[in-house]
């Protein structure tokens, strides 16, 4: 019988054949840190991603999904396939450096009380990507971060609590939220919680999984003692349809109104859902603008 892996790596491919391949390189170098197996589950790519997977990483599982599944979806498919112990979430616009296998694996080891674990993921200038650790968007977070009151004062504990300006990107720390991009977690946390929820197309999905950690009484942590390269938004390079435009919007919505509108009082409520669809609005007719002058320029 063959040993089971002590780390399954689930990676989301979408048209990002290049990006992948640089993603399973970096892997690749650093496998001697851990027993792991890689699991790509692409949601129909055109570009050739599943090809370039065949045939440079055979040592690669292939989920080869008919259409666009999304984010959540599209990771699910990977849910009966994973065998290890831990599951790392991986974007496909990510490369690993040295170490973080090792010292990631060994921090959730050590630490029983946390239920998933980001480390520290920079763009390519170097700079800490914000979306690394962030608060849940209650009203006032979400408010605040809307009127980039949390750039204006980036180091208030009161305004700056959506992208945790207040707290060294350093220290080990406790947050709500960790990005999609690299979510770290036992395979047995993940499957209480019954991994993502689908009801979230593209993005969303991670806040909503952090929520369910921490109701299980599991801590998030985000470990900043090692680092990944993070090519923001590379997955999404070639996503120009409406739904992808209005999925932040929309994943907005869902997590409020699954986790949010029982804790406020009305008067809270329907503000916050007014706000959400005159965003819904602006970003259609924005979408709507492009797509005439694109005709108009095009012919």
């Amino acid at each position: 019988m063959t040993p089971k892996p002590k780390l399954s790596i689930v990676i989301l491919s979408h048209n990002t054949k290049e990006l992948l391949k640089n993603c399973l390189e970096s892997i690749n170098k650093n496998k001697d840190e851990a027993d792991l197996e890689v699991i790509v589950s692409d949601n129909a790519s055109t570009d050739g991603s599943r090809e370039v997977v065949k045939s440079q990483f055979p040592w690669v599982k292939l989920i080869e999904n008919e259409e666009n599944l999304g984010f959540a979806a599209g990771n699910n498919k990977a849910r009966n396939i994973v065998s290890g112990e831990y599951v790392l979430i991986l974007n496909s616009d990510t490369q690993i450096k040295r170490r973080v296998f090792k010292e990631s694996l060994k921090y959730l080891a050590n630490h029983p009380e946390a239920g998933a674990l980001t480390c520290k993921l920079l763009l390519q200038d170097g700079k800490l990507d914000p979306d690394t650790r962030r608060s849940f968007p209650t009203p006032w977070v979400t408010f605040s971060h809307f009127l980039k009151l949390d750039l204006i004062f980036p180091k208030s504990g009161f305004f700056a609590r959506y992208w945790y300006g207040y707290k060294s990107p350093e220290e080990i720390q406790e947050v709500d939220v960790i990005q999609g991009a690299f979510t770290l977690a036992r395979k047995k946390v993940l499957d209480d919680i019954d991994w993502y929820d689908e009801d979230y197309f593209l993005d969303g999905e991670d806040i909503d999984l952090c929520w369910k950690i921490k109701e299980k009484g599991l801590k998030v942590i985000y470990y900043p003692k090692v680092s990944i390269v993070h090519y923001k938004k590379g997955t999404k390079l070639k996503v120009k349809s409406l739904r992808n435009i209005m999925a932040g919007v929309d994943s907005l919505e869902i997590f409020y109104k699954k986790h949010l509108w029982s804790k406020y009082p009305i008067f809270i409520n329907l503000p916050v859902l007014l706000g959400i669809k005159v965003i819904k609005v602006l970003r259609f007719i924005k979408f709507s603008m492009l797509r005439i002058i694109r005709t108009i320029v095009i012919g």
